[in-house]
């Protein structure tokens, strides 16, 4: 058996330049999103107020993510992504007016949380078009034998932001404060776009241009109703972090249950990060394409019960280790997925199925932290993060016994058959 060079997909210059524009995004959204969170909490002291942090980037997201992907298919990728990152970076320069000390000082508290709720729901409108953009253009960098190696890479850089723009935020707080954070998240943003624009514009290669919309949207929602491999994996995904989503109760974790104050919550944040970016350098070496239905299976219940172990946990070094250990089958998690739907979709609908996956998973995220909001009003904060966890193990158990095809999935050999 040849042996796989972890470092194949790096040897494509232009899928360096995307992964440098990933990590300055990735960081920015992942710094902004954190610092908010804490803003807010700051502010109201009230879990439900972070769980509507969620719910106003959601709602957008959700409702034009079907439009999103139509336009994506119908455009030139490099040049959409130009003005979505223009448009985060106006929205983080917002914020970091917003917060700053002599202006915040001369508006009333509600008028500060209705103008963050009102740039999250900007943000979320922005988003919609980003994730099937960017999902798009690296299908066009990089050729099928490449894209699962590339995924691995392409995950840990995003996991790589995600390490450490929580940490970086939870320190600035308390370092620098929350002006000066928020500024950093603006170069990042800027960071993005440099790299962005060291990649060439690529064809449009969707022989239906100028589809009418619905005729568009609903051929794109047929093909992934239709490819039972695509919604298992994406179904899985979106109940899990659906049910799962306990990181956005950390603040309360970090301030009322653990009391560990600011720099502990950027250690509870970076946390599952660690775990998923182990894991996912990890995988660039061993991949995860042989038995990759009954990985992610395992992966998924063993992330439902670290989700579990630390809303139990009242000692602050066990529940870093079992978010770090959440992160770790996440991170096993994301690569499959990652890889399934890089694979399994045709370059003429990539927009189109990314957004559909956006709703099913990426906007989960910010379900999830309305609904783990919502559960903690409604039966405290432990009880809301115990309950996710019991539900992931559930969906888990019920997907592996009633799919019997993608419990038995194996990318192995439908990378042979090229």
């Amino acid at each position: 058996m040849t042996k796989k060079d972890p470092f194949s997909s790096l040897r494509i210059q232009e899928f360096k330049w995307f992964l440098f524009m990933r990590l300055g995004i990735v960081l920015a959204w992942s710094m902004q999103f954190v610092l908010i969170e804490w803003e807010v909490y700051r502010l109201t002291k009230d879990p439900w107020s972070l769980g509507l942090i969620g719910l106003m980037e959601v709602i957008p997201a959700i409702s034009l993510a079907l439009f999103a992907g139509h336009i994506v298919d119908q455009s030139e990728k490099k040049s959409m992504l130009i003005k979505c990152f223009s448009g985060l970076a106006l929205i983080s320069i917002a914020f970091c007016l917003l917060v700053k000390t002599d202006i915040a000082a001369q508006l009333e508290k509600d008028t500060i949380l209705f103008a963050i709720y009102g740039l999250v729901f900007v943000g979320g409108i922005i988003r919609a078009f980003i994730i099937p953009a960017v999902f798009s253009l690296l299908g066009l960098i990089v050729p099928n034998k490449e894209k699962p190696n590339a995924a691995a890479w392409s995950s840990s850089t995003w996991q790589i932001a995600a390490v450490f723009g929580p940490a970086l935020a939870g320190f600035l707080i308390g370092w620098i404060g929350i002006f000066a954070s928020m500024c950093i998240v603006v170069v990042c943003v800027v960071v993005g776009i440099f790299g962005l624009l060291q990649i060439d514009k690529k064809p449009i290669l969707n022989p239906k241009r100028g589809e009418p919309v619905m005729q568009s949207l609903k051929e794109g929602l047929h093909f992934v109703f239709q490819n039972k491999t695509i919604l298992n994996a994406i179904s899985l995904d979106m109940f899990a972090v659906l049910f799962g989503g306990a990181i956005a109760l950390l603040p309360v974790f970090a301030t009322d249950i653990l009391k560990v104050g600011s720099e502990g919550f950027g250690i509870l944040r970076a946390a599952p990060a660690i775990g998923g970016l182990l894991t996912m350098l990890v995988a660039t070496y061993i991949p995860l394409n042989k038995e990759a239905g009954k990985k992610l299976l395992v992966a998924v219940f063993f992330f439902g019960l670290s989700i579990i172990v630390f809303g139990l946990s009242t000692d602050f070094w066990v529940s870093v280790v079992a978010l770090f250990l959440s992160g770790v089958f996440d991170g096993i998690s994301v690569v499959i997925r990652q890889t399934i739907l890089q694979l399994y979709t045709p370059d003429t609908m990539r927009g189109r199925v990314s957004s559909v996956n956006s709703i099913f998973v990426g906007s989960s995220n910010e379900l999830g932290a309305f609904e783990s909001g919502l559960t903690s009003r409604l039966m405290g904060t432990v009880n809301a993060v115990v309950f996710g966890g019991i539900m992931t193990l559930v969906v888990v158990i019920t997907m592996g016994g009633l799919s019997p095809q993608f419990r038995n999935l194996d990318i192995e050999k439908e990378l042979e058959k090229e």
